[in-house]
């Protein structure tokens, strides 16, 4: 909108993380990693000769199938209002979902829209929400990226020299950061997809804070550097009758004095804290979501 200021960076990345973590938690065994692909631009493509109507419910049922939702009706309504969308709660099969009415002139986004809705419908089927509106949208935007339907979030970020456009509540960084978890996870790359170059150059920048977790001590991908000052906080917490060392600043791992003497990590993949023995090389299986993290303690 004209004069409007994005929000960059990644001002809600612990509730993000946390939102990851929650996700694998509350779907059953497996279910996270059967999303293995994302609704494709051919799927929720929108022409202006398509009836406006038709199409939107027809993008709904794309975002339903994906999820997994019951195949039930679509009814759409157009209103003004001060949300972009809006989906009701109910406990039934039906999908009654609400739309601005300015998604006539601006069909490229409906995608986007839905899929933020859509869900919203499947975390609250799913028994899934965090308390507080705010931490339960950005709950919703990080599902929707990982599970394979939030690319069109992104993509929906535009600006140029007088205006800018962002839909949902994560910043563009941030979704580029979920897309990027996704993309390490499934192999798949969403970035011949977008439209916007700014929503490229926010996934790339999202993708280097996703490596940089895959990074971080004591996974044994992690820089010399980081290697020695792990190393220099693993003695002092080591020194018989010594109190754990505080966190050094910025760095995700902390000790417990035990016995044995342990190392706390968040999991790369589902940011679930891990409490490792400090015993070496070593392979980890995290609980949560499975993942074998290779790892030098």
């Amino acid at each position: 909108m004209p004069g409007s200021e994005v929000e960059r960076g990644y001002p809600h990345l612990e509730t993000v993380r946390s939102a990851l973590t929650a996700l694998y938690r509350a779907l059953p065994p497996g279910a996270v990693r059967s999303f293995t692909a994302s609704v494709l631009p051919v799927e929720v493509g929108f022409s202006g000769e398509e009836d406006l109507r038709a199409g939107v419910e027809r993008v709904a049922r794309v975002m339903v199938r994906h999820l997994g939702l019951p195949d039930a009706r679509v009814t759409v309504t157009f209103r003004e209002m001060a949300d972009a969308a809006n989906v009701e709660l109910a406990a039934g099969p039906e999908y009654d979902v609400e739309l601005h009415t300015r998604f006539d002139r601006h069909r490229r986004d409906i995608g986007a829209a839905l899929a933020h809705e859509i869900t919203h419908v499947f975390l609250h089927r799913a028994g899934l929400s965090f308390p507080g509106t705010a931490a339960n949208e950005i709950l919703t935007d990080t599902a929707a990226a990982y599970l394979g339907v939030g690319w069109l979030l992104l993509d929906a970020f535009r600006q140029d020299a007088l205006t800018s456009q962002k839909l949902g509540y994560l910043t563009p960084e941030e979704y580029g950061y979920v897309l990027a978890k996704r993309a390490l996870v499934f192999g798949e790359d969403p970035s011949p997809w977008f439209t916007s170059p700014q929503a490229y150059t926010a996934y790339t920048e999202g993708m280097e804070r996703a490596r940089a977790d895959e990074r971080q001590p004591p996974l044994a991908g992690a820089s010399r550097f980081a290697r020695l000052r792990y190393g220099r906080a693993r003695r002092a917490a080591s020194e018989p009758g010594a109190a754990p060392p505080p966190p050094l600043p910025d760095a995700p791992y902390a000790f417990d004095a035990g016995p044995p003497l342990r190392v706390v990590f968040p999991c790369p993949v589902c940011c679930q804290r891990l409490r490792v023995p400090v015993r070496g090389p070593v392979r980890v299986r995290c609980g949560l979501c499975r993942s074998v993290l290779d790892c030098d303690t």
